[in-house]
């Protein structure tokens, strides 16, 4: 007797909280808290609700982490990449450029801006400007600004980051690109640096 061998698929690999958090931000991006629903989301992922409640107890909860995961990846995670530059200097240009390059590339930013009403999105703006300007605010101390004009540069410089993220979404041919941008970048932070 010949036993046929049954066709097995792989299984897929299990999603971790950070699959659904991910899929989160990007809905954030692409519509909002709105378009933040787990049957949506489940089926973006291919996988069931179930997979959702063995990870978050609701709706409110994956927004949450969706918010963590937005200041660890872009906040924590850009700040340990521009820590690998020895040179301060290098480390604000790439810190900026990295930045607004990000943010082109993407509407998450300014869509938490403008949902900064919703009490979750509220305190992760606080605790992610926060972190941010601290961060840049030692950048412009490590090039021998006193603690409070650092302060100061770092928060001018942050406004400047903001501005320029809001109108590179609303009006983008305002703002300069490409080869334009690595020159409007350097005359900025050059103001920004000068002692």
């Amino acid at each position: 007797m010949v036993q046929r061998q049954r066709k097995t698929t792989p299984a897929k690999p299990r999603l971790t909280a950070d699959d659904w958090a991910d899929a989160a931000l990007t809905a954030i991006g692409e519509g909002g808290l709105a378009a933040v629903a787990v049957e949506p989301l489940a089926v973006r992922l291919g996988t069931t609700k179930g997979s959702f409640y063995w990870h978050f107890a609701n709706r409110d909860a994956l927004i949450e982490a969706a918010l963590d995961r937005w200041a660890q990846l872009h906040t924590e995670g850009m700040i340990s990449h521009v820590e690998a530059e020895p040179d301060v200097r290098r480390r604000i240009r790439l810190l900026f450029a990295e930045a607004i390059t990000a943010a082109a590339s993407g509407s998450l930013e300014v869509t938490l801006l403008a949902t900064a009403e919703h009490p979750k999105v509220a305190a992760a703006l606080r605790k992610v400007t926060e972190r941010r300007l601290a961060y840049v605010s030692e950048l412009f101390a490590g090039l021998g600004f006193p603690e409070a004009e650092a302060r100061r540069r770092g928060l001018l410089a942050y406004s400047v980051y903001l501005g320029h993220t809001q109108l590179g979404h609303a009006v983008p041919s305002v703002v300069p690109a490409g080869e334009e941008l690595g020159a409007y970048l350097d005359e900025g932070l050059d103001l920004l640096m000068m002692r």
